[in-house]
């Protein structure tokens, strides 16, 4: 597979994961970074021994086949928008868009144009994610019914050093951490028809506690508890919540209730983990895991052993691109994701449940092989 140019607008926290990670995959080569503020991309390009540009000379950049957004998600629908009208193919960071509107503008866009666009999350391609689709397709806990998924903290002031843009429309634990667990949903049951949900916060501003702004406090504007209901075309209905209002819990992350029995699956936001079937006899097992390339431990976290191949999503909407075949982070999942999403917020709003308008298919599935093959 020959490398595509990937250009970067946006460098901060996260532009280091895509690129220290990006080397890993077959068809990647990062040719140049952007950002509003120039030193920043050039103190970025300096740290990985790339080039930094100007947004516009990134997009006039004709050896960038694709564009990596990792702005704010505010930002982010503008920016996608600049990079499908300069000609490039479009890969953003989560959430895509923060209204369902400006997510059809640029699948429109991208459609008239010939134009690709993914999005992250990629995590469900995670080793243990991927084991537990098969577990589903295998039919081993029977037919899903119900399930709950909780993603439940006290937020990010505590270690986020400029945490603003997270207590504003468009971020929120929804919107910043819910993409990693509707990604999944959608993975392992389908889309969604409908949401309700109730939404509150507990606080009127937060008191950032690390960094340079120790002591400082940021407005809350937007929903921090999210407590939603999802009924999905297959019959089955999930619990989802997500909250920043919350010390301490005993909640697992995931777990899926079938016919046969109950399984159980590790976080959403890490590619790794252990995945649990409780039977009807009542015992629980621990599933050896896969011999799949993205559950590979490869990286300490604060003690913590984690697997990160994030980019894993954007080496296979390159490898898409070449097969031509649909890429598993696809723009229809993804705005259906959003709608998911926003609709939960919606129905915070309105007291009212939500019947979607959008819907996509289940992405195919991610064998060991076929994510050995998106390696070098």
């Amino acid at each position: 597979m020959a490398n595509l140019g990937l250009g970067i607008i946006g460098c901060g926290n996260i532009s280091t994961s895509y690129l220290r990670l990006a080397p890993l995959f077959k068809g990647l080569e990062v040719r140049a970074v952007a950002d509003v503020n120039m030193e920043a991309a050039t103190a970025r390009a300096a740290e990985f021994d790339t080039k930094a540009q100007s947004v516009d000379d990134l997009l006039a950049n004709k050896d960038v086949d694709v564009v990596i957004n990792l702005t704010i998600p505010d930002a982010h629908y503008a920016v996608t928008k600049r990079i499908l009208e300069a000609g490039k193919h479009a890969y953003s960071e989560k959430p895509l868009v923060l209204t369902l509107e400006q997510g059809v503008t640029l699948r429109d866009l991208a459609k008239s144009k010939g134009l690709a666009v993914g999005c992250a999350p990629d995590t469900f391609l995670g080793g243990s994610h991927q084991q537990a689709r098969a577990v589903l397709d295998e039919g081993r806990i029977g037919t899903i019914t119900a399930g709950c998924a909780a993603v439940l903290n006290h937020g990010m002031e505590h270690w986020h050093p400029n945490p603003d843009f997270f207590f504003l429309p468009g971020a929120g634990p929804m919107l910043d951490l819910g993409p990693y667990y509707v990604a999944n949903l959608i993975n392992l049951l389908g889309p969604v028809r409908r949401v309700g949900a109730l939404t509150s916060s507990a606080e009127a501003e937060r008191t950032i506690s690390n960094g340079p702004r120790n002591g400082e406090k940021v407005p809350v504007k937007t929903p921090t508890n999210i407590h939603a209901l999802l009924e999905f075309h297959s019959g089955a209905t999930i619990n989802l919540s997500t909250s920043w209002d919350v010390w301490h819990h005993k909640r697992n992350h995931f777990e899926l209730y079938g016919s046969e029995g109950t399984l159980y699956v590790p976080d959403p936001n890490f590619f790794g983990g252990t995945v649990e079937i409780g039977a009807k006899d009542g015992t629980l097992t621990a599933l050896e895991p896969w011999d799949h390339p993205f559950g590979k431990v490869n990286q300490n976290h604060n003690g913590r052993e984690l697997a990160n191949y994030r980019t894993a999503g954007l080496a296979d909407m390159v490898a898409a691109l070449t097969e031509g075949r649909d890429a598993r982070c696809s723009l229809d999942r993804t705005l259906h994701g959003v709608e998911v999403m926003t609709g939960c917020l919606k129905s915070g709003k309105t007291g009212k449940f939500v019947t979607l308008t959008t819907t996509c298919t289940r992405p195919e599935a991610l064998s060991p092989d076929q994510a050995r093959a998106l390696l070098r």
